[in-house]
């Protein structure tokens, strides 16, 4: 098995922090940008900010996204998941487990606290 170096490691996670300009929170995974932006959407926010890739905790690489305080409740349901995109160019780039999901309200508001995405290294 062949050993990746950082390099290939950052650029994979540089797509996140470049090209991320949206979170949505949602009623379940989703498997596409239609499905994160449309259908499964409860709230969204456009303050998505992540550092560079940097050293995980364990091995591999990890980008770090700042809290989000200003999260945007557009439909009524309970929220398991998010879904990190890239509306310019409709891409899905990352989803994730809600631990523990919210019931949320059309017209309120939602936070999420700091959390990483990240690539280990091979074991």
């Amino acid at each position: 098995m062949a050993s990746l170096s950082d390099r290939v490691f950052d650029n994979g996670l540089t797509v996140i922090d470049t090209e991320a300009n949206k979170i949505l929170i949602t009623s379940q995974e989703a498997t596409t940008f239609t499905e994160a932006n449309a259908t499964y959407a409860l709230g969204n926010s456009t303050s998505l900010s992540f550092g560079a890739p940097q050293n995980r905790s364990g091995g591999g690489r990890e980008v770090v996204a700042s809290a989000i305080t200003d999260g945007s409740v557009t439909g009524t349901g309970t929220s398991t998941h998010y879904a990190i995109v890239d509306t310019t160019n409709s891409r899905l780039l990352a989803t994730s487990t809600l631990t523990p999901s919210q019931s949320v309200t059309a017209g309120n508001t939602f936070s999420l606290s700091s959390f990483s995405i990240g690539i280990p290294d091979p074991a």
